[in-house]
């Protein structure tokens, strides 16, 4: 009986579990969030910012919360690893994408980079969340100054295909406008952790109305 008690307690209160990746190009932050959502959630603090390094391969932490556990997945950011990014698109439930806002040199390269994985057909379902992170630096673009500069960017993309390829706009192309119409983009610092709470919140909320069985690919 002791037995069927505690497997009884144990299943009603098992916790959910899922996984969320955070991707972006290198410097821009990745790691550091995550050092910091560990740091705001865990007993354990995450790594200081002084003692991060580049990340070769990926980085993992995880949080509890009341109904679920989050597990996520800092990706390299090098170009030699972007390209594995698509390996981990199938078995996420969420994807946040950090762009530098401070690096305003680097903003086309990340709007590239970032333009892939919203087209990508693995991502169609998936909740995406643009982070415009270093809002601490007075030098950074606010979260309305990086979703117009991804806009313009993106019709300038688009404008340039026409004139080289004179193609309208297909469906698909439709879809992925409709997506970028209703991106998401939150303002964070991975450095003092504003923003930080809310973008973990939406993930949560995004997660949880989105479930998929991945049992079932």
């Amino acid at each position: 009986m002791y037995h069927l008690l505690k497997g009884l307690h144990e299943y009603l209160t098992r916790k959910e579990e899922f996984s969320v990746i955070i991707i972006g190009l290198d410097g821009a932050g990745k790691t550091t969030l995550l050092e910091k959502i560990k740091t705001l959630y865990n007993e354990t603090p995450g790594l200081d910012p002084s003692k991060i390094g580049p990340t070769v391969g990926q980085n993992t932490g995880k949080i509890s919360l009341p109904s679920s556990i989050i597990n996520f997945f800092d990706l390299g950011g090098q170009r030699g690893i972007r390209s594995i990014w698509y390996r981990y698109y199938d078995d996420c439930h969420a994807v946040a994408y950090v762009i530098d806002a401070q690096d305003r040199e680097r903003l086309s390269e990340g709007w590239e980079v970032f333009d892939t994985v919203l087209s990508s057909p693995q991502t169609l379902n998936i909740p995406l969340l643009l982070l415009a992170n270093k809002q601490d630096s007075p030098s950074s673009l606010s979260v309305s100054e990086i979703r117009q500069d991804y806009e313009d960017w993106d019709q300038r993309r688009r404008e340039s295909a026409r004139r080289r390829f004179g193609e309208d706009e297909d469906a698909e192309m439709e879809r992925k406008r409709e997506r970028i119409a209703s991106l998401d983009v939150l303002g964070v610092s991975a450095l003092d952790g504003a923003g930080v709470r809310e973008a973990v919140d939406w993930l949560f909320l995004r997660v949880q109305n989105s479930r998929r069985d991945l049992a079932d690919r």
